[in-house]
């Protein structure tokens, strides 16, 4: 089968099943949270300061810093939905090598650092703070209950780098003044919100493809080490 078809009938079925977990809408704001970060480090490297960063339990979220205007205000908009989908492959190569584990930590790490440096709403603090304790008691579990949420986790972040683009193409095409982040390049550059928006869920599917092919690489290495065990005995 043709390696992006599968990619994308992988993306339309882990829509579909990831709604029958309970409350992974809620988990779903762990996407925002690193597309909100990301914002944040791009205003600090390039000298900026960040004020807050606010999130909302319709999954949205604003990061409130001060920048330059020019080229810095353009990188720091490029920011968001970016790191947001390399993290989801980032998610898969940490299953891929077996480090669920170390994953969970650094999850939950750097949900206490947005607790401390930047997430100053309510409802965003009350989130982290929720949901690192229930990442660090699946890590202290262990064994394949610990590893089975990390990858639903890596599953959740896999689907919302992706629909969050493609949501943003229909705000760009039907409200481009609402679409956010591509509004913000549009209102910088020459090019329209909607083509933006296409941008960012060109490099979500490209990253989808690249998180999808290490779980299938993972998953092809686990059936080969069951079949020499299986000779073995």
């Amino acid at each position: 089968m043709n390696k992006w078809l599968k990619t994308i009938l992988y993306l339309v079925g882990a829509a579909i099943l990831t709604r029958l977990i309970p409350f992974s809408s809620w988990f779903r704001i762990m996407d925002t949270m690193i597309h909100e970060l990301g914002h944040a480090l791009a205003t600090l490297l390039l000298s900026g300061r960040v004020l807050s960063i606010q999130l909302n339990p319709d999954h949205s979220g604003v990061t409130y810093s001060l920048v330059a205007p020019g080229w810095r205000s353009l990188i720091v908009s490029l920011a968001g939905y970016i790191p947001a989908s390399l993290f989801s492959v980032l998610m898969f190569y940490g299953y891929a090598r077996r480090k669920q584990a170390q994953g969970l930590i650094a999850i939950a790490v750097t949900a206490l650092l947005m607790i401390l440096l930047f997430v100053r709403n309510g409802y965003g603090i009350w989130w982290l703070s929720i949901f690192i304790v229930i990442t660090l008691v699946f890590y202290l579990l262990g064994g394949r209950i610990r590893n089975a949420y990390y990858l639903v986790l890596a599953f959740l972040c896999l689907e919302e780098s992706v629909m969050g683009p493609v949501t943003l193409l229909v705000y760009g095409i039907t409200r481009p003044a609402r679409a956010g982040d591509a509004a913000n390049l549009a209102s910088q550059t020459p090019l329209p919100a909607a083509v933006w928006a296409l941008v960012f869920l060109a490099f979500a599917l490209w990253c989808a493809k690249l998180a999808l092919q290490l779980f299938w690489s993972r998953r092809s290495t686990a059936s080969r080490e069951r079949e020499m065990r299986a000779r073995v005995r």
